[in-house]
């Protein structure tokens, strides 16, 4: 009992993959009718659904593929011409096979559904094959998109519930690890040094093994929605071109799961509300094609998924008018909103611009809707639009499930961890500086960084309320500061903290419920030493902080200094890799030479040092570059760490050899003495 159980999971699983790629050849087919490999596909997929039925006993499901068959064989021989009454009524019996599928996973029988009236609609269209005059063209896929690659035969379903319960225990697993790193650092502790190295690389590449096991490509949303795009512009009366970018872009699979239906209504709301008729278009001096676009990718430790039209816009009067007819808003409120303000009415529940209600529209109950889903992941929303030229919705999506390197910054003795892929630098402001660097616009501070002019936040001002302190009304203390240069949507700030610790991986934990709502934090982690650290959301420390991004740029004020300056010099690194995902540098000063090493028969790259009249090894994983970096930076805490630095994007940590050998030295000599470990 328990062996067909599985195989009957597995035939429904392989059978709504055939059913996605049906639908996906389908639509492609209505774009290209004489292709040969799709309608080829096509039969492949309906055929392989039929064997399989008929081998698992399942006699109306292979009844209703074989009619499928029958009107794609008159497709091949040429006597049945595909129209969008036979695409449709294809697509109808995907639907019935769905349904029939999803009837038999939970009970192992189709039951009492019944596929007559979708054989009969097949067999009057290949008797009759009318092309009505009105008849709207499907939507045309964008000439890079094509048809996802079959999976490999090398693939093993997992079940999801034994997944989550491995990403849960790597999870406590790398807390773990970061609390006996920590405790391994600490004078006494010599003995845990190489066993907790060793257990660093092991989680390193368990937890990488284990999250990518979860990780799948966003294409397994957006492969659907050719099809919702077509039937939504039939019904419309609309001509739609669809592209996709960043179909690769990989995400959680429970975020693929939770973003299913917010992105589909988005679409369907971008074709029905964004889109205008052939007619309409052509009036406004448009394309008779309306274009939608879809786009993804990663930004700052986060999914952005774009959805843009180039559509009419959002009409704000139409929307504040409806918004006052419903008594969402006061006459009073109507009045003090700015465009963009009347714009976000568009997520109030009850709010439809809509003339009539439809099966696509019309109750007021959508973007509120899409709204709560991704903040309940913890994401969030925001909309777009410029008139005449179109409406973008974007959704940015917090990878709750993941872990990810973080930069540990204080706020006096609370610790606060920041998304490495956020941090551009770190600048170190000395008191005697702040009044040639520091300048005051309004109420926004601005520093002058190698002739840009780089918006101020304070963290401790942004976290309590309170205002910034300062001499001349500067966030930055008269004994100095240390500023974290952040970049967002683009653009780059500075935010000013008491110090800046670490860098380290962190568990990402989604936000409870009495701080879910609360603008500037994105999650939280439990530190090596059992510390709770907010994630700073740093997008939303600039919308907080209201800043003036505008300072930055060409039109900014000559700097008060050259870049050439600048007191820090140039100095030569050698860039490493010490795991697949950390980068570390070497001063080239501090290195005598390069040797492999043997051991465990693999050869190790390794660096020599030679101090005290003695040569001392270091080994890398790799060698990857020598690089010229200035070399200001702050000091974190940590054993032969000098500090952390940006090379090319990407947060590095700087190895003091001379620190590192010293410190190895009397670890060593502790050990040697017979001190408790």
């Amino acid at each position: 009992m328990v062996e067909l159980d599985v195989i009957i999971k597995e035939f429904v699983a392989e059978s709504g993959e055939m059913l996605d790629r049906l639908e996906q050849d389908l639509i492609a087919l209505e774009r290209e009718p004489s292709s040969p490999d799709t309608l080829a596909s096509l039969f492949r997929s309906l055929h392989t659904i039929k064997g399989a039925a008929g081998f698992m006993g399942l006699e109306k499901l292979g009844a209703l593929a074989h009619s499928g068959e029958s009107v794609l064989s008159r497709l091949r021989d040429g006597t049945l011409a595909i129209t969008p009454a036979i695409a449709g009524g294809l697509l109808a019996l995907s639907d019935c096979l769905r349904t029939m599928l999803s009837h038999v996973d939970r009970t192992g029988i189709e039951g009492d559904i019944d596929g007559a009236a979708i054989v009969e609609s097949l067999e009057r269209l290949q008797d009759h094959t009318p092309i009505s005059a009105t008849a709207v063209a499907p939507p045309v896929l964008a000439p890079a998109d094509a048809a996802p690659e079959p999976a490999s035969n090398g693939h093993v379903r997992v079940s999801v519930g034994r997944l989550d319960a491995l990403v849960n225990l790597v999870g406590e697993l790398v807390i773990a690890r970061n609390a006996i790193v920590r405790l391994a650092g600490g004078d006494g502790y010599s003995a845990l040094l190489i066993p907790s190295q060793r257990l660093h690389a092991i989680t390193a590449q368990l937890q990488e093994q284990i999250m990518t096991t979860r990780m799948q490509p966003i294409d397994h949303v957006w492969s659907k929605l050719p099809r919702v795009v077509r039937d939504a512009a039939q019904q419309c009366g609309k001509r739609v071109r669809l592209e996709m970018n960043g179909r690769e872009t990989a995400l959680d699979r429970t975020l693929i799961e939770a973003i299913q239906a917010p992105l589909t209504h988005v679409v369907r709301n971008c074709v029905d509300h964004g889109l205008e008729t052939p007619e309409q278009r052509l009036a406004a001096g448009k394309a008779v094609e309306g274009h939608l676009s879809l786009r993804a990718f990663h930004e700052g430790g986060l999914v952005t998924i774009e959805v843009a039209d180039d559509g009419a816009g959002v009409d704000v009067a139409a929307i504040t008018r409806k918004a006052l007819e419903r008594g969402l808003v006061t006459p009073e409120q109507a009045r003090g909103m700015s465009e963009q303000d009347a714009i976000d009415l568009i997520f109030l529940p009850g709010l439809s611009t809509a003339a009539a209600v439809t099966s696509l529209s019309g109750r007021g109950v959508g973007m509120d809707v899409v709204r709560t889903n991704i903040e309940q992941i913890g994401g969030k929303v925001s909309i777009h639009s410029e008139p005449g030229a179109g409406t973008t919705v974007r959704m940015r999506i917090p990878l709750t499930l993941a872990i990810m390197t973080a930069v540990l910054v204080a706020d006096g003795e609370q610790c606060y961890a920041i998304p490495q892929a956020n941090v551009a630098e770190f600048v170190r402001v000395e008191a005697d500086t702040v009044a040639d660097t520091i300048d005051m616009t309004g109420d926004t501070a601005v520093f002058d960084l190698r002739g840009e002019r780089l918006p101020l936040v304070g963290l401790h001002a942004q976290l309590t309320a309170a205002p910034e302190s300062g001499s001349s009304g500067s966030p930055i203390a008269a004994a100095g500061a240390t500023i974290v240069v952040l970049q967002a949507d683009g653009r780059q700030f500075g935010l000013i903290v008491d110090a800046v610790n670490d860098t380290q991986e962190i568990v990402v934990k989604p936000l409870g419920r009495y701080l879910r709502g609360t603008a500037v934090f994105a999650g939280a982690t439990i530190m090596g030493d059992g510390q709770v650290a907010l994630i700073l959301d740093v997008a939303a420390l600039a919308a907080n902080a209201r800043l003036r991004f505008e300072l930055r740029g060409t039109d900014a004020p000559r700097a008060r200094f050259a870049k050439d300056e600048i007191s820090e010099p140039m100095e030569s690194l050698l860039l490493c890799a010490a795991t697949d995902d950390m980068r570390i540098a070497f001063p080239l000063s501090q290195i005598a030479r390069l040797e492999l090493f043997p051991w465990s028969s693999r050869p190790f790259q390794t660096l020599v040092h030679a101090t005290g009249g003695r040569e001392k090894a270091v080994v890398v994983d790799s060698i990857l570059d020598t690089v010229e970096e200035r070399a200001a930076m702050v000091r974190p805490d940590g054993i032969g760490l000098a500090g952390s630095i940006v090379i090319d994007g990407r947060l590095t940590q700087l190895v003091d050899l001379d620190l590192l050998c010293a410190n190895a030295a009397r670890l060593a000599a502790g050990a040697g003495d017979g001190k408790a470990a």
